[in-house]
């Protein structure tokens, strides 16, 4: 018996999605720049739109988390890569933000220092992602003693 078999334009595959809108960690003014215990630290997300219209993301989350005390930033670069728990550290947290993905968007997290918080190097972790991929970054903040 003859195998049959007929070829013909068939559906396309799956179309391309439009790039979507990425977040990434901070202004410079945001870490370059010594704070108090009990005042605020601003992070300025910056935003990358893509040049295709309609990529705005639904289910995207932005963190920033503030963990410390360390003696000097070299303890705190080591501390990153040891996975024990270093007695004495506190964090602070911004409440996570859940950005619209829309043009001209500016999302901002505040972590709030708090007032007991000792002097010294703290580390500055900024995450974005949509549950699928999340992408982090870190950078170091000096909290230093009020006058």
């Amino acid at each position: 018996m003859p195998f049959l078999a007929a070829c013909g334009p068939g559906a396309s595959g799956p179309a391309e999605a439009a790039a979507p809108v990425t977040y990434t960690c901070c202004e410079a003014q945001d870490v370059d720049k010594s704070y108090q215990a009990g005042e605020t630290l601003t992070v300025h997300w910056t935003v990358e739109s893509p040049e295709q219209p309609g990529a705005a993301s639904t289910g995207f989350e932005l963190t920033a988390r503030l963990t410390g005390p360390f003696t000097t930033a070299g303890d705190l670069k080591a501390a990153t890569e040891d996975t024990r728990i270093i007695p004495g550290l506190v964090t602070f947290e911004a409440v996570p933000i859940r950005p619209s993905g829309v043009p001209d968007e500016r999302p901002v997290s505040t972590i709030v220092i708090g007032v007991d918080a000792r002097p010294g190097y703290y580390n500055l972790v900024t995450s974005s992602g949509d549950g699928d991929k999340t992408v982090s970054g870190g950078s170091i903040v000096q909290v230093v003693a009020r006058p």
